[in-house]
């Protein structure tokens, strides 16, 4: 099969580079890496994979500038090699600079399509019950160029099922793990810090990084629902996994000037199974003293609507800008979406990278340790 990784623009590098150290041959495209696998590679994917959104069945894909055209070949896919009778397919559909434009009509088009083709196959008339497993179609188009895609995921792997409690504004749990992988922290030998913790998502990632603990480990996926997928599969992988986990010590410190928040991250990270890898403390950024000789700080301070007082904010930039420069060893990088961060931090970045939180462009300002 043709297998689709969707993730955050910006981070494409970071998931191949992710698929290809699990073995895949990998070509990326703007927000997606393909890959070959089977069923066990759907598995393998969504159990391991920290830096995707979800991971996707590529059905087929063709040309069409007409909606009889769509019609037709998504009619000719052979849906029954798919879907049971009961499936329940909604449709989901995106389409741009193509001639097929109205999203509303693709959805339309493409659920008459598959229901005609399955009621021919079965010889059924009416409507399908859809009463039984979930299956989620889209049909994307873009310059006329069509895919259609089954969603293997369910709800976006960043959801790792460990998050009870966050904060007004958390960063979601693939988009601090990719931030992770975008760094040259090496767990086994560097201290890592966090100073604006919030909820704990970035040291908590970092933590079940350096342990290898898979970040699906702990949720449901919608393939495990398919009739055709075969259930063994994923739980030898869970054992597996589960048994690769490492049992190293961590030096990995999360702090917060706000108390309660530090009480959300404990309690995360107790359900992520690091709690005893963290250290946390409340305590204010001016206050910190960074000690040992090499180092990683990576750290989402408040912004846009995290803290919508910006002088605050900025004041807290110069903060970490006085603390940090304490510690040249160490290589930091800050994620703000306020582009005058390195006037208030009173330095220039070695180097910035365009991501994108949901819908709010950040930048990820990184500076690299002098040696």
């Amino acid at each position: 099969m043709k297998l689709i990784a969707t993730m955050s623009s910006g981070f494409e590098s970071v998931t191949a580079k992710e698929l290809q150290n699990l073995g895949y041959d990998t070509k990326t495209e703007n927000g997606k890496v393909y890959f070959d696998g089977e069923y066990e590679d759907i598995a393998k994917a969504n159990l391991w994979l920290r830096s995707a959104d979800r991971i996707k069945i590529l059905i087929d894909t063709f040309k069409a500038t007409t909606f009889e055209e769509l019609f037709d070949k998504v009619y000719a896919i052979n849906w029954d090699n798919w879907l049971p009778l009961n499936a329940a397919f909604p449709i989901k559909a995106r389409t741009v600079k193509s001639q097929l434009h109205s999203e509303r009509d693709i959805q339309a088009i493409t659920k008459k399509a598959i229901v005609n083709k399955m009621a021919d196959v079965f010889m059924r008339r009416g409507r399908l019950p859809e009463t039984g497993a979930k299956f989620q179609i889209e049909t994307r188009i873009h310059k006329d160029q069509v895919e259609v895609t089954l969603d293997t995921t369910g709800e976006s792997l960043y959801k790792r099922g460990y998050r009870i409690e966050h904060g007004a504004a958390p960063l979601k749990e693939n988009f601090a793990a990719a931030m992770i992988l975008l760094t040259v922290w090496h767990p086994e030998e560097d201290p890592f810090m966090d100073p604006t913790t919030g909820s704990g998502t970035i040291a908590i990632e970092a933590a079940r990084m350096a342990k290898n603990i898979a970040p699906g480990i702990q949720r449901h996926f919608l393939f495990e629902d398919f009739d055709w997928f075969d259930e063994k599969i994923l739980e030898n992988l869970k054992e597996e996994a589960k048994a690769g986990v490492k049992d190293i010590p961590l030096d990995i410190f999360a702090s917060d000037i706000d108390g309660s928040m530090i009480d959300v991250a404990k309690l995360n990270a107790h359900d992520a199974g690091v709690l005893h890898d963290i250290q946390f403390k409340q305590i204010a950024v001016k206050d910190l003293k960074i000690e040992g000789e090499y180092g990683t700080i990576i750290t989402n301070p408040p912004y846009g609507q995290r803290m919508s007082d910006m002088e605050n904010v900025r004041k807290l930039y110069k903060e970490m800008g006085e603390v940090f420069v304490t510690a040249p060893t160490w290589n930091k990088y800050i994620l703000t979406s306020d582009t005058e961060f390195e006037k208030y931090y009173g330095q220039q970045a070695t180097k910035k990278r365009k991501l994108y939180n949901g819908s709010l462009r950040t930048d990820m300002y990184q500076y690299w340790a002098k040696h």
